[in-house]
């Protein structure tokens, strides 16, 4: 039960025909992955674009069908699950399309309607930080007020699960700290959140855990500070030497940092120390 989502050997082919129980031909998009994503966590799924990472969130939203594996999501397998398990799960989607004319109230006053538990509309928007646009109708929104009315649609239902497919595509730096203040919140209030997202920081930044994909299949999977033998990998020790910079690579920092202590009779000028990035990590996983 400490599972929102279980996927076990989950493949989609585009393109290919089927001849008795077997497809055939066609272009893979997912090849046999495997996930699991706790319930409250923050889970981020990273990878180049045409990894995989849409068709595999659109397949665990129920939107698209599988070709092979199993899936659970809140227990249930989308591709069979009915309503009362959509109540229980918010989508927003990379691409969204909007009733332009109407406004910010409005507009989540209409979704609120298809739920039987709604969030009051007014809390839901002070929630994302649109109480000064609420009477403002959409086609007025800035890119970032856009993504925060579509995250307020997709909380609207009270959602267990929330799924987000790139969510600060466009955002200037401002408006993508704030909507990041506002995935934690609704992270502490106990939301398991999935989201897709080519900003390293931005997982660096949110996620508990994260997956790399790379031509359909998960190559890496663990805490962010870990991911890749993160953790463990070679450190770099710079210092200056006069007007020179040095560096050394070197599993063993806290040696060399001694040695240069002892070298420099004290404080060593320009001392920095440190491990591969995510951004390293991730680079060297999907070669």
């Amino acid at each position: 039960m400490d599972e929102a989502v279980r996927v076990r050997g989950l493949r989609k082919r585009y393109g290919s025909k089927r001849y008795g129980s077997k497809r055939y031909g066609g272009a893979t998009a997912v090849d046999g992955i495997d996930l699991s994503v706790h319930r409250g966590e923050v889970f981020a799924v990273l990878g180049p674009n045409g990894a995989g990472k849409t068709t595999t969130m659109e397949i665990l939203e129920g939107y698209r069908r599988r070709d092979a594996g199993e899936v659970s999501v809140l227990g249930a397998d989308p591709q069979r699950a009915g309503l009362s398990w959509r109540y229980r799960i918010g989508v927003v989607l990379q691409d969204s399309n909007d009733l332009r004319e109407l406004t910010v109230a409005e507009t989540v006053g209409h979704f609120a309607r298809y739920y039987p538990n709604p969030w009051p509309v007014a809390e839901v928007i002070e929630l994302v930080g649109l109480v000064a646009k609420a009477k403002a109708r959409v086609r007025t929104l800035s890119g970032g007020q856009r993504r925060r009315l579509d995250v307020a649609v997709g909380l609207v239902g009270r959602p267990e699960l929330l799924f987000l497919d790139e969510p600060t595509t466009g955002f200037d730096p401002q408006a993508r700290r704030q909507f990041w203040d506002l995935i934690r919140q609704l992270a502490a209030g106990g939301t398991t959140i999935l989201l897709t997202t080519h900003h390293l920081d931005e997982a660096e930044a949110l996620a508990n855990r994260v997956a790399v994909l790379a031509s359909g299949r998960i190559v890496a999977c663990g805490d962010v500070e870990t991911l890749g033998g993160r953790a463990g990998g070679a450190a770099t020790v710079r210092w200056l030497n006069g007007r020179h910079r040095r560096e050394e690579h070197t599993d063993d920092p806290a040696a060399v940092v001694a040695r240069l202590n002892s070298e420099f009779g004290g404080a060593v000028p320009g001392l920095a120390v440190t491990r591969p990035s995510l951004e390293d990590v991730y680079l060297e996983l999907i070669k």
